[in-house]
């Protein structure tokens, strides 16, 4: 009778690993608004990061390859009137790259792929529709040029970044301040927390919510949610006791988690980052010095902690190059 001890996994020897000194960027002024969005994208072929910058909202874009001192007067994405609070990489083209703004508005830019002379100042096309700041952008994983942006008005809003129309607004399905959206993998839904403690999947075409659960979390804190590649929602909020707790949640059957587990007693807000490939969601938060890491699996517990990745220095935000960008030669599966 020989006892299973350690569940047999591919990935609990998985380690993090800091890149060498010669292959970091330094000198960069990171913002410092406080909004819980990650602060920095990343693609195959650039790094982007929200600046801190005189009279307006700014972020910088450096070319992978360019690492090092970052210089002084290097040129910037300045188009916006008040701070920049979110940016992503279009996943269909890595020279396309969207950002929001407290101004209201949401720019898309064409980046060159050579480091230009002067700020970028000249957007391809700025959308405008929110009445009040955006804070949330994310582009559709399947259909070209589409690109959702949610608002301090509680408005969601679908773009057509091709023609610069709104395809569809939604403006009665919350009722509070939005925390974060995700799509799901085809892009046919998306799941939505808000600070009405409500989490909601949208079936953006039916412009409907398919199914939602008050207080996954029974903490007053932000709560962020995503979906899994078989179509689950893995959430992270907080206890009552105001402890980080992490859920994992069927759709079809929200009266019930499928796992729930308490993590610890500290108030950043986790931002969970998801590879469907392997299944892996790894946790970090601003003012953390870690990143912790889970594997998801259809067998009980369903969410096992698989290690932790500890650095000196808190986190300040935080970037998840896409699978095309790794180098698997060296056996990387996430960076």
């Amino acid at each position: 009778m020989s006892r299973r001890v350690v569940r047999q996994s591919k990935f609990r020897h998985v380690f993090g690993q800091p890149v060498k000194a010669d292959q970091m960027y330094e000198d960069i002024r990171v913002s410092k608004v406080t909004w819980d969005s990650s602060f920095c994208a990343v693609n195959p072929k650039f790094l982007a990061i929200i600046v801190e910058s005189g009279g307006g909202g700014a972020f910088m874009v450096l070319p992978l390859g360019k690492t090092g001192r970052v210089d002084k007067n290097v040129p910037l994405v300045t188009g916006h009137t008040a701070p920049v609070l979110d940016i992503d990489w279009c996943p269909h083209n890595d020279n396309v790259i969207a950002s929001a703004s407290e101004d209201t508005t949401v720019m898309v830019w064409q980046i060159p792929d050579f480091l230009p002379l002067r700020n970028l100042t000249e957007p391809v096309v700025t959308l405008e529709g929110h009445s009040k700041r955006v804070g949330i952008l994310t582009w559709h994983p399947t259909a070209r040029n589409i690109l959702l942006s949610a608002g301090g008005d509680n408005v969601i809003i679908l773009w057509n970044v091709g023609t610069g129309e709104a395809l569809l607004t939604l403006d009665d399905l919350h009722t509070d301040l939005i925390y974060n959206v995700c799509w799901n993998r085809n892009g046919s839904q998306f799941v939505t927390t808000c600070k009405d403690k409500h989490l909601r999947i949208v079936d953006p075409r039916k412009r409907l919510v398919v199914a939602e659960r008050f207080a996954a979390h029974e903490g007053m804190r932000p709560m962020r949610a995503i979906f899994t590649r078989e179509g689950q929602i893995f959430t992270t909020g907080f206890t009552r006791m105001s402890q980080r707790e992490l859920g994992l949640w069927d759709p079809k059957n929200f009266e019930e988690p499928i796992a729930l587990q308490e993590m610890d007693t500290s108030n950043g807000v986790l931002l969970p980052f998801y590879d469907p490939d392997s299944s892996i969601v790894y946790l970090c938060g601003k003012g953390d010095s870690s990143i912790r890491y889970f594997e998801i699996t259809d067998e009980a517990p369903y969410v096992h902690y698989l290690s932790t990745y500890s650095s000196k220095e808190p986190q300040r935000g935080m970037g998840f190059m896409p699978k095309r960008g790794l180098e698997v030669s060296k056996c990387e599966i996430a960076r």
